[in-house]
């Protein structure tokens, strides 16, 4: 079934509403930033939520912030005394997005780094109990190996843009240094014994991972 306009309409219209907060920030992302696309939006962001409710993780780490939309959404779903840890790699970006996350009702949740989390995550020593991969697909199996080095048993790795708008499947961009990072990803989890796995055919993609025990 193609999810085109109306049905996404009507999805959209039977779930949890997205909150003014975030309706804000996705607004001020369209119109002052570069790629806004890039921004989890409402579907997705609902979904964080409700997988962070599910899983009640203690520490959850973020790869690629950017405009920090699916950070307060990963932060909302946290129980008290839990923290989120989200690196972006543009130092750039830091003008725009530190003030959405101070100001926003989950700023006590959220630790938020700007360098590269290939270099930062090992030094922190947290073990983490949820990833949410969101960062350079060129990097998506360095990020991988990284993280489950710090993931507990039984902890999950949500990785995002795992279908590429649907370049995977599309010859003609298996030279694209992206799609080939996402094709390598792809590839390396579905051959790793160690963990489960599953694609959700949601947005642009997102692999579910878990740890095994």
């Amino acid at each position: 079934m193609e999810f085109d306009d109306e049905l996404e309409k009507y999805v959209l219209s039977h779930i949890d509403d997205e909150p003014d907060y975030l309706k804000a920030l996705y607004r001020d992302t369209h119109v002052k930033l570069l790629r806004p696309r890039m921004a989890s939006g409402h579907l997705q962001g609902r979904l964080l939520k409700m997988l962070v409710r599910m899983i009640r993780p203690r520490n959850v780490l973020e790869i690629g912030t950017y405009s920090g939309y699916s950070a307060l959404c990963l932060a909302e779903g946290l129980d008290d005394g839990a923290m989120l840890y989200t690196y972006e790699i543009n130092d750039e970006q830091e003008d725009f997005t530190r003030p959405w996350l101070e100001k926003s009702p989950y700023a006590d949740r959220i630790k938020f780094f700007i360098g590269d989390a290939l270099e930062l995550v090992p030094q922190s020593g947290v073990v983490f109990d949820m990833a949410f991969m969101d960062g350079d697909k060129r990097r998506y199996c360095d990020y991988y190996a990284m993280i489950m080095k710090q993931l507990s048993p039984g902890g999950y790795i949500i990785a995002d843009n795992t279908l590429w708008d649907g370049h995977v499947v599309e010859t003609e961009h298996s030279k694209d240094g992206q799609t080939r990072g996402i094709l390598a990803f792809n590839d390396m989890v579905k051959v790793d014994g160690n963990v489960e796995k599953v694609i959700l055919p949601l947005r642009d993609g997102l692999t579910v991972i878990r740890k095994k025990r």
